[in-house]
């Protein structure tokens, strides 16, 4: 995976004329949420008057002040990377109680709709406020996973949720990088089905089936960029006279290389390649071999590479 696929862009800065409008749409919004609170604050003091409360004041004051406290509570912890859930419904609830005061305190069915609207602003304003700033503080950190288009819901829903399930699990919050994932991923079980056919499963190592399933191995496609090296090819054997062709039993015929001469030259090709391109694959195609000798050296090289650091440990010792 290279990290351009898994790069997220950058937002691009506010310019002058989005600061002005977004400077006055705060002050208009402002002003609106608070008409609302003072209207809301006058028509339940007038009620809880004729309901007997002592103070009055102190109702419609509790409540309308509550809820730009905890819309500020819960943007701060937003910010802070510790958003709780719970904490954007507080000031629902109070605006429900709020609406519910007004309407009861409403005297005509238009006197109550008129009531009753009037703290919602608020909160439309305040939920509005929470989306933005919550997303731009996770795609700032990284840490607000996208979502998927719902055109590809509705065309693969099956392959879909499977995406949005291994985002989820693994915690990729990048929609780009999920879907090259999952390309990478198909094409490596393309590459594994050519090489050992329908069982390839139970033919494939475990270590290989762990890290497709993570999505972490690179298919084995051509590098775009510069042209690679050829391979390294056996030197061709000498001529051998007439009288010396018989070989004695047990030895390789001439011409034909061993596993040891396959071994060492496989050291050779692959001395700068990474971990990800260790397959069979490639070592079949870049020594011209047969398919159980390339995963034969394939797992010999992986064992000597995994033993590699042990042995330095042990001479530096």
């Amino acid at each position: 995976m290279t990290a351009a696929g898994s790069a997220r862009p950058e937002l691009p800065p506010l310019a002058r004329g989005d600061r002005i409008l977004l400077g006055a749409a705060t002050v208009f919004g402002v002003g609106v949420g608070g008409v609302g609170l003072a209207l809301s604050f006058d028509t339940v003091s007038a009620a809880g008057a004729r309901w007997g409360f002592t103070t009055p004041q102190m109702l419609p004051l509790a409540i309308d002040l509550a809820i730009p406290v905890f819309t500020v509570i819960n943007l701060l912890l937003i910010r802070m990377d510790m958003a709780l859930s719970w904490v954007r419904f507080v000031p629902w609830a109070l605006t429900l109680v709020t609406c519910w005061l007004n309407i009861a305190a409403g005297t005509s069915a238009s006197a109550k709709v008129a009531h009753g609207t009037m703290p919602m602003l608020w909160v439309a304003l305040s939920e509005v406020a929470a989306h933005v700033y919550a997303a731009r503080i996770g795609a700032v950190t990284g840490r607000r996973m996208e979502k998927i288009r719902r055109s590809r819901w509705v065309l693969a829903p099956i392959t879909t949720f499977a995406l949005w399930r291994r985002m989820t699990l693994w915690e990729i919050t990048s929609y780009t990088e999920a879907l090259n994932r999952e390309r990478d991923r198909q094409l490596i079980r393309a590459d594994l089905r050519q090489e050992h056919g329908r069982r390839w499963r139970s033919q494939t190592d475990r270590r290989t089936r762990v890290l497709l399933k993570l999505g972490e191995l690179a298919p084995a496609a051509p590098d775009p960029g510069p042209p690679a090296e050829p391979p390294i090819r056996p030197a061709e054997p000498k001529p051998v006279p007439r009288q010396r062709r018989s070989k004695p039993a047990g030895k390789a015929p001439t011409g034909r290389r061993t596993l040891d001469d396959l071994m060492a030259q496989a050291r050779a090709l692959t001395a700068d390649w990474p971990d990800a391109h260790l397959t069979a694959d490639r070592l079949r195609e870049g020594l011209h071999c047969g398919a159980a000798q390339a995963r034969s050296l394939r797992d010999a090289l992986k064992t000597e590479r995994a033993a590699a650091p042990a042995t330095a440990l042990g001479a530096a010792a």
